[in-house]
């Protein structure tokens, strides 16, 4: 098994993925840390975080030989594609394709997954070595997209980012996704609860996806 192979066995292994958006790198960490105590082990710390890579560091080192799994967001170019990976990043997630982020992946072997939503875009990114694509936007493109796409294009993975809740994670699963992400519902009581809230949150959404699995 190659390393790529590996990591996006766990990554699917594991499901869930937390979208994590902090106001410093310490914050997103401490999200982190409150994310996966609640559950979900798939850790996508954002470049809208300043100093992301600081926090990717920070996860890497002291969750390192854990289950969880470690990548960056919202990565809009190869440099800060390298700068995660070279922080400990195991994956990269763009909101949309950028063909010389797959190119730098591929060279690191780390798994890619750009955001596409339409069929051009999938097929567009597949052929530059991409195994999973983001649905992006996902509230706006729906559950039944993975479906429709999977008419044409059978094999490829797709995992919906963004319009994923407790109410709909069913409907997700049902269609075929790979894997989900989930973003602000983690958030939502933070500035009110606390970490603690986050947490909670988390565990809501480990236990609807135990579940309906």
């Amino acid at each position: 098994m190659t390393k790529k192979q590996a990591i996006l066995t766990r990554l699917k292994d594991n499901y869930l993925f937390a979208v994590i958006r902090g106001r410093s790198a310490e914050e997103a960490t401490r999200i982190s840390e409150a994310v996966f105590e609640g559950g979900i082990k798939n850790i996508e710390v954002t470049f809208t975080t300043p100093q992301a890579d600081e926090s990717i560091r920070d996860l890497a080192r002291k969750f390192a030989g854990t289950d969880m799994v470690v990548g960056a967001g919202t990565v809009m170019d190869a440099i800060t594609a390298r700068i995660a990976i070279i922080a400990g990043a195991e994956f990269i997630v763009s909101p949309n394709m950028v063909p010389e982020i797959s190119a730098v992946c591929n060279t690191y072997g780390i798994p890619y997954l750009p955001g596409c939503g339409t069929v051009t875009e999938v097929a567009d990114a597949l052929a530059t070595g991409v195994e999973v694509v983001k649905v992006f936007p996902g509230g706006i493109l729906g559950p039944a997209f993975i479906k429709n796409v999977h008419g044409p294009i059978p094999h490829v993975e797709m995992m919906p980012s963004g319009g994923v809740s407790l109410d709909n994670m069913d409907q997700w699963i049902d269609n075929g996704a790979w894997a989900v992400g989930i973003g602000s519902a983690l958030t939502k009581d933070l500035k009110t609860q606390g970490y603690s809230s986050v947490t909670e949150q988390a565990q809501a959404f480990v236990q609807k996806y135990n579940e309906v699995k």
